[in-house]
């Protein structure tokens, strides 16, 4: 099993039971853990829940073929971090530059709700990935359970770092923690997330990153 992503792990039993029952059902999905996706030497590393049912468990790329992805991909584009502005399918040739999305969770979870034991778990392969990306400056955390498998990941205590949308938590001399509520579509269809209010996030992101904050950004 390589440390970073195993399309073969079982170590959940209650999610490779589901992602059998997936396959089952949907024999053209990809039914399987899903791989982190961008730029290796990206200085954001955006943290997700898990993988969409209809989306991600289906295409093989975070946020990809389900709402979520709307904004998402639609803000790094004008972000200048990815070079389109919908991402459809893992082959559709779209790029992020400067970069990465990860997932708390690989695979998708029934009702979109992992356990806390498979957090755990999985947080293993999380941790593994951002010891080896020594470019990021910013971890880009879409919602709770994403900013605390962050910190677990950095071994730092949940305690003091309180999650908030816009809230800002420096780990180490290089490295940030930057907040926001999940762009899924419960949050953006209540407004609890507004187009603007992720947009601000993520041009902060890009400062903190040293990136620079781009026109279409700071437009918003």
């Amino acid at each position: 099993m390589t440390e970073l992503y195993d399309p073969a792990c079982t170590r959940c039993p209650r999610l490779a039971a589901f992602l059998k029952e997936t396959r089952r059902c949907y024999p053209d999905y990809w039914g399987r853990p899903v791989p982190s996706f961008g730029d290796e030497n990206g200085r954001v590393l955006i943290v997700g829940l898990a993988p969409g049912m209809h989306g991600a468990n289906r295409t093989a790329r975070p946020f990809t073929g389900d709402h979520a992805g709307i904004l998402l991909y639609q803000s790094l584009f004008d972000a200048g971090l990815a070079t389109r502005a919908a991402s459809v399918s893992a082959q559709d040739g779209l790029k992020l530059q400067g970069a990465r999305i990860a997932n708390a969770v690989k695979c998708v979870p029934p009702q979109n709700k992992p356990l806390p034991a498979e957090i755990r778990t999985c947080n293993t392969y999380l941790a593994a990935e951002m010891r080896t990306l020594r470019s990021v400056r910013v971890f880009l955390a879409l919602g709770r359970v994403a900013h605390e498998a962050v910190l677990l990941a950095q071994g730092l205590p949940r305690g003091r770092y309180a999650f908030a949308h816009g809230g800002e938590h420096r780990l180490n001399d290089t490295q940030v923690l930057l907040d926001s509520y999940h762009c899924s579509r419960y949050n953006t269809q209540t407004r609890r997330l507004t187009a603007g209010m992720f947009r601000t996030v993520l041009a902060r992101a890009c400062e903190l990153a040293g990136l620079g904050v781009p026109e279409a950004l700071k437009a918003s």
